[in-house]
Parts: C-alpha cells; sequence; structure tokens
C-alpha cells in the first residue's frame, strides 16, 4: 500500500482537499451561485481563534492554466482590506463567501474552470489560512454534464492511522442520488440510499484495511477508495544497550534506527527497502519509558544507499540526525561537478528524505590531530563558499589554500555547511544540523580539504546554528500547532526568549536539546575531524524571557553562563584543544566569566575601525580590540574590522570618507592606502584576530550589493567574486602588506605581550608594547591633515623603523612626532626578522652597496630619495609607471660617496611607480606610491 500524506503538502503545496474549505452545492459549476465554507479549525490554524476581519486571496486554474500553480483571474490584493473578497464570519472559526464562478472571476465561456485556489489571510496577511503544511488550498470545479461523482469530505488525509478500536469519520458526496455501499477489507459495514455518506468507522483488527465506496445510479457505477492501518499494540521493548537516536549501523548488512517522539501513538519506517509502504514490519517498536521508537532494519545490502522517512501520528519526517538527505525542491540546483553521481529522488517519495549508505569505510586521515597555534597568534579567515568561488565547492576550495597559507591564515571559519532550506542562502537557515548540505560538495571532498587544511597548520571552525530551527526541521515538525512549535515540543520554544530570533528557538535548558546539541557536535568533531565551532547567536542560549527588552538580554545570565560551561566541558572532552567561539555580545562581565573558562568571543570593530579608515576622529577608539581594556585576564578576544554581518570598510572609505583639500580618502588609492594604516594598528594589538574574505584586498562592495549591482535590501544576495583583484597593484600591495603584518604578529612575541597601552590624545593614535626586554612603538595619523604628537618612546637609543627600514636614534626619550595625513610607523627596539614570503611595497627594497630609500611613502606628491655611495660613482635615474611606461630621466651625473639626497618635484598622477638607479652593472629599484587628488 503506497502512502500519501497529507502534511507532504508542505513540500509540494498542491493536493485535493475537502473540509478545510466546503462548498455548497459540494459539485459547483462555473455559472451557478456557490457558497465556500472556510473552516479555520482546520489546516495549519492560522487564522484559530483569529478576532478580525478574513479575506481571501482567490484564484482559478483553468484550461489556459500551465500547470496547479499557474493562478488565473486572482481576485484580493494581498495585504490590504479588499471588500470583494471579504468573508462573513459564521462564529466557531466559521466563515463563508459566496459569489458566481465566472461572473465573480470575470472569466469568459471558452475557458474551462478548473479548480478553485484559495488561501485565507487577516488583513495585512501576517496571519493566514492554508493547509497543514502551508499549501495552497484547491476544490474541484465541475461541468453541467458532470457524471455520476463521489468526493469524499472526511477524514481530509490520504490515509488514516488509528489504534485497534479507534473510531473516525468517513463522509462523502455524490453528485446524483444513488445506492451506497462501503466495504472495509471486502465486508460491507454500510449502505443506504442518498447523496450523502456519514458513517463512523472503527476496527480492531492490526494492518491494512481499504474501504471502497460504491455508488450506482441507474446505469452508471463509480466508486472511491481509501486506506487506513490500525496499529499493532505490541508489548513496549527497549532497544539493544548503547543504541542512540539516529542511525545505528550495527553491521554491514544492517541498521537500527530510533527516533525521539514522547508522547507519540505510532511510528513507522517508510523507504526504498519496503516500497515506502506501511505494514507490521515497518511499525517501530516503543520503548518501556514511552520516549523513543526504534527498528532493527537487516537483510541490506553492502555498499548500496537507501532512503527512508519516519511516519509518527501521520507526520512523514526525515531523520533529525540525517548525515546526509534528498530533498526534491532543491536538489536538481546542485552542479554534477560538484556533487557527482548524485541519486536520483526515489519515485514513490514525498517530501525530505533520509539518505544512508551501507557502505561504512571510514576516511584514512593524513593529520588526525592538528595542534592549534596558541590563541593570541590566530588569524582566522571568515569565508562564505558561494561568495568565494564560483564552483562554490569543496574541491576548489581546496586549491585555494595555497592564497591563503601565504596570507598567513591559520584558521577558516566556514559559514554554515550544515543543511540549510534552499540552497542559496548564508545557511543560518538550518533544517538538518548534522547533515552536510550538499550544495557545497560531498562528505569526502569536505574531509579532503579538511585534511590538506591540517597538513598545512590550519584549522577549520565551523560556524554552527544551534539556537534555532527553521521549518523544514523534524524537530520542528514533529511537534507542531499552526505557526509555532507545539507546547509538548520536547526541543523548541513556543515563542523565542529574546527579540533577535530567527526561526524556531530552541530550548537549551531542555534535556532533549541537550542530547540532541551534543550528539550533533560529535559527529562534526569526530567524523569530519573539525577544530571547534563558531556559535551563532550565542546570546540566545538562555530561557530567561527578554522579549522586548534587548538591554535586559545582554545582561549577565548565569543561567546562560551553565548552559555554555556544560556544551564546552562536553566538547572539551573529546577534544580537548578545540576552539569555541561564541558570537555573545553581552555585557563584559558575562563575557569575561566565559573568557576565563576558556571561550573565545567575538569582538565587532567595525565601526570603530570603519570610522579611522574614514578619518574621522570623534568615534574612532580602537581600544575595544584590546582584551586588555576589557580587563579580560587571557587574549581571547578575537577582534575584527569586518564579517559576514557588518558593512566593508572600503566600501564606506569610497562612499563617505573625508577629506581636507588635495587628500580625499574617496580616492580609491587613499581608500586602499587608509586600509594599510588600520590594518597596522588591527595586527599589532595582541590577541587573536579574524579578517572576512577579500578584506585583504580591499573588497568595496557593501553588504546591501544587489545581484543587478544596486544597493538595496539585498544582505543576502550573492555578492561579485573578486579574485581579479589580484591583477590590481594597489590591491596586491595591501595583500603584501596584511601579510607581512600576520608574519611579524605571529613571529615576534613583542605582539603576543600582555604589557601594552593604546594612547588616543587627538589625530595621531599609538600604541607602546613592551615585554621579555623588547619594545615596540606603532603610531599613525588617522586625520585627513598633517599633524604632529609629543611620544615618549619607552627608552632612549636606536630605534628600528619596520616600513622604511630607517634607524631612529633617540637621545631623548619626548619626541615630537610629525605625520602626513594616513601615514604610520612601526618601532622597535631591535631589528623584526624580515625573512618570509612577502616583500611589503612600501618597505625599501636593499642594495647593500647604496641603502636605497625612497620618502614619504606614500606621498601626496613631492619625493625624497636617498642613497649611500662607498665611492663616487655615475648613476641615471629613470621613474616608470606600474605597466612599465617611462614618466622621467633625470640625466646621468656623478654622485659623490656618502650621503646623497634629492628631490623630486615632478607632479606626478596618482599610482604605483618604481624608482630605479642604476650604473654599468646593476640596477636597484624602489616601488612608492602617489595618493592625491
Amino acid at each position: 500500500m503506497k502512502y500519501l500524506l497529507f502534511l507532504n503538502a508542505y513540500f509540494f503545496g498542491i493536493f485535493f482537499v475537502q473540509g478545510q474549505v466546503e462548498v455548497d452545492p459540494f459539485f459547483p459549476t462555473a455559472d451557478e451561485q456557490i457558497t465556500v465554507i472556510f473552516d479555520a479549525r482546520k489546516g495549519d490554524q492560522g487564522l484559530k481563534g483569529f478576532a478580525g476581519d478574513v479575506y481571501g486571496h482567490i484564484g482559478l486554474i483553468t484550461s489556459q492554466s500551465a500547470n496547479d500553480n499557474d493562478w488565473r483571474y486572482v481576485q484580493g490584493e494581498w495585504g490590504v482590506a479588499f471588500p470583494k473578497t471579504k468573508l462573513t464570519s459564521l462564529g466557531n472559526d466559521l466563515y463563508s463567501i459566496s459569489f458566481k464562478i465566472r461572473d465573480f472571476f470575470g472569466v469568459p465561456q471558452n475557458e474551462t474552470v478548473q479548480k478553485l485556489v484559495f488561501v485565507f489571510r487577516n488583513v495585512d496577511g501576517t496571519k493566514t489560512g492554508r493547509t497543514v503544511g502551508g499549501g495552497d488550498i484547491y476544490y474541484d470545479v465541475y461541468s453541467e454534464n458532470s457524471s455520476l461523482l463521489i468526493v469524499r469530505l472526511d477524514p481530509s488525509e490520504d490515509q488514516r492511522i488509528t489504534s485497534p478500536g479507534e473510531q473516525f469519520q468517513f463522509r462523502a458526496a455524490i453528485s446524483k442520488t444513488a445506492n451506497l455501499t462501503l466495504t472495509d477489507n471486502g465486508t460491507t459495514i454500510y449502505s443506504a440510499t442518498g447523496k450523502l455518506v456519514d458513517f463512523n468507522i472503527s476496527s480492531s483488527t492490526s494492518g491494512s484495511h481499504e474501504i471502497i465506496l460504491t455508488a450506482t445510479s441507474g446505469s452508471m457505477t463509480e466508486s472511491i477508495r481509501y486506506e487506513y492501518f490500525v496499529i499493532e499494540n505490541g508489548v513496549s521493548v527497549n532497544p539493544p544497550a548503547g543504541i542512540e537516536d539516529g542511525i545505528n549501523y550495527t553491521s554491514d548488512t544492517s541498521v537500527i534506527l530510533q527516533v525521539h517522539a514522547p508522547g507519540k501513538n505510532s511510528a513507522f519506517v517508510i523507504g526504498s527497502f519496503n516500497g515506502w509502504n506501511i505494514s507490521t514490519s515497518s511499525q517501530m517498536t516503543r520503548s518501556v519509558n514511552g520516549q523513543k521508537f526504534w527498528l532493527l532494519l537487516d537483510e541490506l545490502e553492502k555498499g548500496e544507499d537507501y532512503f527512508f522517512q519516519y511516519l509518527i501520528d501521520g507526520i512523514t519526517i526525515a531523520d533529525p540526525y540525517s548525515e546526509l538527505i534528498l530533498d526534491p525542491d532543491n536538489d536538481s540546483q546542485i552542479f554534477s561537478s560538484t556533487f557527482p553521481d548524485l541519486p536520483d529522488y526515489p519515485q514513490d517519495a514525498s517530501g525530505i528524505v533520509t539518505w544512508i549508505s551501507m557502505d561504512t569505510a571510514s576516511y584514512d586521515w593524513e593529520v588526525i590531530d592538528l595542534t592549534p597555534v596558541a590563541k593570541t597568534d590566530l588569524v582566522i579567515y571568515e569565508l562564505l563558499i558561494r561568495d568565494f568561488l564560483s564552483s562554490h565547492n569543496y574541491n576548489d576550495l581546496k586549491d585555494t589554500l595555497d592564497y591563503l597559507e601565504n596570507l598567513g591564515v591559520n584558521a577558516i571559519e566556514l559559514m554554515p555547511v550544515q543543511e540549510f532550506e534552499n540552497n542559496n542562502s548564508w545557511g543560518y537557515n538550518p533544517s538538518f544540523h548534522m547533515a552536510l548540505d550538499k550544495y557545497y560538495g560531498t562528505p569526502e571532498a569536505f574531509k579532503d580539504f579538511i585534511d590538506e587544511a591540517h597538513s598545512r597548520g590550519i584549522a577549520v571552525i565551523l560556524d554552527v546554528v544551534y539556537n534555532h530551527a527553521f521549518g523544514q526541521s523534524p524537530l520542528a515538525r514533529l511537534y507542531f500547532d499552526s505557526d509555532r512549535p507545539a507546547t509538548d515540543n520536547p526541543w523548541l520554544n513556543t515563542e523565542a526568549k529574546h527579540d533577535f530570533n530567527v526561526g524556531y528557538d530552541f530550548n537549551h535548558e531542555s534535556p532533549a536539546t541537550k542530547q540532541f546539541v551534543k550528539k550533533v557536535m560529535k559527529h562534526w568533531l569526530t567524523e569530519f575531524n573539525i577544530d571547534g565551532f563558531r556559535f551563532d547567536l550565542s546570546k540566545g542560549f538562555t530561557q530567561n524571557n527578554t522579549l522586548g527588552d534587548i538591554t535586559a538580554w545582554g545582561q549577565y545570565d548565569q543561567s546562560r553562563i551553565d548552559i555554555w560551561k556544560e556544551y564546552a566541558d562536553f566538547v572539551w572532552s573529546l577534544k580537548s584543544n578545540a576552539l569555541l567561539i561564541l558570537e555573545h555580545f553581552s555585557e563584559n562581565l558575562e563575557q569575561k566569566a566565559l573568557s576565563d573558562y576558556g571561550f573565545m568571543l567575538w569582538g565587532n570593530m567595525n565601526h570603530n575601525f570603519n570610522e579611522a579608515s574614514m578619518g574621522y576622529l570623534s568615534n574612532s577608539d580602537i581600544t575595544g580590540a584590546s582584551y586588555i581594556h576589557r580587563n579580560w585576564a587571557d587574549p581571547h578576544l578575537i577582534a575584527y574590522m569586518e564579517s559576514h554581518d557588518e558593512e566593508r570598510l572600503m566600501y564606506k572609505n569610497l562612499e563617505f570618507g573625508n577629506s581636507n583639500g588635495g587628500y580625499s580618502v574617496q580616492s580609491i588609492n587613499t581608500a586602499l592606502l587608509r586600509q594599510s594604516l588600520v590594518t597596522t594598528f588591527f595586527y599589532t594589538i595582541p590577541g587573536p584576530k579574524m579578517l572576512w574574505q577579500f578584506g585583504e584586498l580591499g573588497y568595496d562592495y557593501s553588504i546591501n550589493t544587489c545581484t543587478n549591482g544596486s544597493i538595496g535590501d539585498c544582505r543576502l544576495d550573492r555578492k561579485p567574486i573578486r579574485w581579479d583583484y589580484l591583477n590590481a597593484e594597489e590591491r596586491r600591495y595591501l595583500r603584501d602588506f596584511t601579510a607581512a603584518l600576520i608574519q611579524i604578529k605571529q613571529s615576534e612575541p613583542i605582539f603576543e605581550t600582555d604589557q601594552y597601552e593604546i594612547l588616543q590624545p587627538g589625530s595621531i593614535k599609538f600604541m607602546k608594547l613592551m615585554g621579555n626586554g623588547q619594545n615596540a612603538l606603532v603610531v599613525g595619523n588617522f586625520d585627513v591633515e598633517n599633524a604632529s604628537q609629543n611620544i615618549e618612546f619607552q627608552h632612549a637609543g636606536d630605534w628600528y623603523e619596520y616600513f622604511s627600514g630607517d634607524t631612529l636614534t633617540v637621545d631623548q626619550i619626548a619626541q615630537t612626532i610629525e605625520l602626513a595625513p594616513g601615514t604610520f610607523k612601526l618601532y622597535t627596539d631591535y631589528k623584526l626578522d624580515e625573512s618570509g614570503n612577502f616583500t611589503v611595497s612600501s618597505k625599501v627594497i636593499k642594495d647593500n652597496s647604496l641603502d636605497l630609500k625612497v620618502f614619504p611613502n606614500p606621498s601626496p606628491g613631492t619625493i625624497f630619495v636617498s642613497f649611500f655611495l662607498d665611492t663616487p660613482e655615475i648613476l641615471s635615474i629613470k621613474i616608470y609607471d606600474s605597466i612599465g611606461q617611462l614618466v622621467q630621466i633625470i640625466p646621468e651625473k656623478k654622485y659623490p660617496s656618502g650621503h646623497n639626497e634629492l628631490q623630486l618635484d615632478q607632479r606626478f598622477d596618482n599610482g604605483m611607480f618604481i624608482l630605479q638607479i642604476s650604473n654599468k652593472v646593476k640596477k636597484t629599484t624602489s616601488k612608492f606610491l602617489i595618493q592625491k587628488e
């Protein structure tokens, strides 16, 4: 017996429904007056108990419709009070509307009306009456010369499952007076004459039952069939020891399936191994405590794939612990190159199904246990695979590891890759928390990527979403009431506890939720060898109700801390060095408590650093990037200037940057150089750091960029993928500059010190770092005009400026530093290691015999050149632009030995230039940037 579930309209939305809507007459034609009765107590019950006006959104399926989604002659404007489609309340959640179809809709006589289609709503459409799964409501329309017809009115579902002796109402309407006979598995249980059947059916015989209603009128005979199943009331038995919720592989050819379903009456497993049929052999056994249902599936074939669902009290769901699923609505969009040999969706199934494989061979990891770098040295690269690579798959992502490794990245944070609704998404709408979303590739490809990252010492962190689940989740669907989780839902709150919730809010004080989250985390840690988690909306893990009071939500919450400590203890019992990162943003005292326990926490510095990069001083305080400033004991603050959630710095630089005379941050070169300024301070503040994809190249598309290129409410839209930025000299410069800062951050102990202070007296900000006999001073002008600042060095003596290679001899520790707008210095009292894969364009490219320097670099126009000669030499000096065109020649002349300095007053355009000094045997070059309007 094939099982077709009423609730599968959640996925398909189209099927024949009576009961929720009834029409008088039962067999309406297009040219007669009809009355439609809507029962808000049935279907999804979205308007059940509603006291306001109810409107219909009503259309037709006609002979001109392309399919059953092609509504025609739609009446009712969504979101407004439309008098023509206003229903009359009859009380008790019943509503009516009357009309003649062809006149009401304006359908010409030569067009056949086939179906009425309804969605009912309140005025603004925030409450609707639909089918149980949220689909449209359909009612057939008949021709005037129809023959004998039968329509089932109840049950509304296509099959019913009952307990022994349980009664249910069977109602049917017949278009003509007829002799009526009702049989159950061949035995007559009802007979009468008339146009309506209304009979209560029950049976104590377990198994499948087929009801046949036969109507005979004159020479005409018609019949309809209806199936119901009587469950077998067996003895409750516990599963074998060690069985967990989900899929338990017990051999190469057998599995035990177990589902948590307290309060449910019956459960079946339907799948490709039993023709998607329910039977006594597919009925699951209830555990002794009534919390679980389980079933052994044996006689499976080794190496074969199988697909299944649970049918629980008439609700079909895939396994909440599915590791892979098939989705009939979205899998067609997955590239075969991304997920080769993706199975066809099972012909006899409907809705999302769980996919299991009896090929249980384990992955052969090359790197079994990566030890992440010290937390203070972490540089995390956050990326959304969809917007990072046009192919958006793990195989190609693996090919970017050279780039990321050379940048200095030692951890990659992937935005959610767990199964989420649809394919085109950020991933924060999870449906199956333990399943890998196929849109990005196969489990094997994902493991290959992780293993390759580990071989380079790069940790892989998963962004996970345990604050909520979305409507496709079995955890929501199994216990659902109209438009929200039911009060007996073991996992989800009926209403969210905070204002920032999306989807359906998890109750993290529920034992069922704790078990679910722990099992899911264990899966990702053990099956995929990942190195940690970034927990989305971690502040939402509380049962403390603060709806309507965002300030209260952020206040110290001991219950929330306790929840997080329990989860951390569990994860660290499996992997002691796992990185646990919270998106918390609570008051500092709570964040400090979590930091003290070993969590790392996101530190959003987007606004302040962006104000600084744009040249606005009043809101550019960057001390929030310091864990010391927050009075934390450990470097567990992951500061970031950009993330997936924040506006891109370069976009605002170019759109809103400050200016003064010929200096404008809205100039592309100046904007990029301002990124170097903030980058210098960002990476030298001790503690872990995070950057958002392409930020190192100055990505300048707004977070709200739409697919058509406009700026609007398009936060979640796909964004341009700009690997071609690497072809631009100025952007490569920023990338190389960033890499050099990361390299010294990770290699120099002075940037791990806990002895530092950030001072911001005005236009010039500076930071002093001290520790282990080493000192550093970082100084920069964040204004758009020249500025000077009295600064005290930590001691007198020689100080070495990293970017220019200059040595500054400090006789008096009090020094006045003068800086052009957007320029900066990094001094240390020892020479930094200049080894590594990158050459910073602003650093001098030295020749031992010349000691060539070009300054200031960048420059608003005038350039000074200095070099040292051991003996007098005849030199030629030439300047080229970034594409190699000669722009200036200084005639050959003989320069004396010792220090030489020249001033070049050529009016250069903005851009990158190369200065070349040569004699008869060698050439020495240095790059410099001109930034001006």
